[in-house]
């Protein structure tokens, strides 16, 4: 891109869905800005493969629920630049049934995907307003969507990104800031390990489980030129599972 480099800033992207999205956005010209919390040889590793495609990758290591880590790692960047993108793809799971559900169990949840969307969210969107230009992605679940059982954490704090990012959507729309979902189904990560597949896959009208890539193309597509139209939506990688 020339001395047009654009930049994305993407949260909890050292290993799974949020390092794929970081391989393609590189792969596609974009510098990097590098969120994570404990997994620094996977960041370090992934930083090398990203400088290899000729693109820069700025690490910042911190807590996406902590207010003040969050302020103190981006104000001084954006002071000085702002990203044309910001993909929130952090997140956790710590499942079970609610009548079993301790509160630390729902706070976590709550915290890493919804109020750190909010921490971020602000910021980023504060300065993209100066600049009259930005994309927002969020990455949401098909749990969001459908509700899920053992999941009721995951599902509301999936739902409640859905709804923060349409709101969000129609606040900032006039500004030339276009914000959107990207919902996966069952993606092959870590996170599915637990799950029972052979029960599972029956469920999915293309009988296969989605590959991180299949995400991060979606994610490629909304910040190009293709996608200037498109805000506001929800837009599913699930396989069929939800329709």
């Amino acid at each position: 891109m020339g001395s047009d480099r654009q930049s994305v800033f993407i949260s909890g992207a050292s290993r799974g869905i949020g390092a794929a999205i970081a391989l393609r956005l590189a792969s596609s010209g974009y510098d990097i800005w590098l969120n994570y919390h404990s997994s620094v040889q996977q960041a370090e590793s992934l930083k090398e493969k990203i400088e290899k495609q000729g693109r820069s990758c700025t690490l910042l290591p911190f807590n996406v629920a902590d207010e003040y880590a969050a302020n103190a790692a981006l104000e001084p960047l954006l002071a000085e630049e702002v990203p044309f993108g910001f993909v929130h793809n952090a997140g956790i799971t710590r499942d079970t049934l609610l009548a079993m559900m301790r509160r630390d169990e729902w706070d976590s949840v709550i915290d890493v995907h919804l109020t750190s969307f909010f921490i971020l969210a602000r910021l980023f969107s504060k300065a993209m307003i100066a600049k009259r230009r930005g994309r927002i992605i969020s990455i949401a679940s098909v749990s969001g969507e459908t509700g899920q059982a053992g999941q009721v954490n995951y599902s509301a704090a999936k739902a409640g990104l859905i709804g923060a990012s349409k709101a969000l959507a129609r606040e900032v729309a006039r500004r030339n800031i276009l914000v959107n979902v990207v919902s996966p189904g069952l993606i092959e990560t870590e996170m599915i390990k637990d799950l029972p597949l052979d029960k599972i896959m029956p469920l999915i009208p293309m009988n296969r489980l989605g590959t991180v890539e299949d995400v991060a193309g979606v994610v490629r597509f909304l910040l190009s030129k293709d996608a200037d139209y498109i805000t506001g939506q929800v837009i599913g990688v699930n396989g069929g599972l939800y329709m």
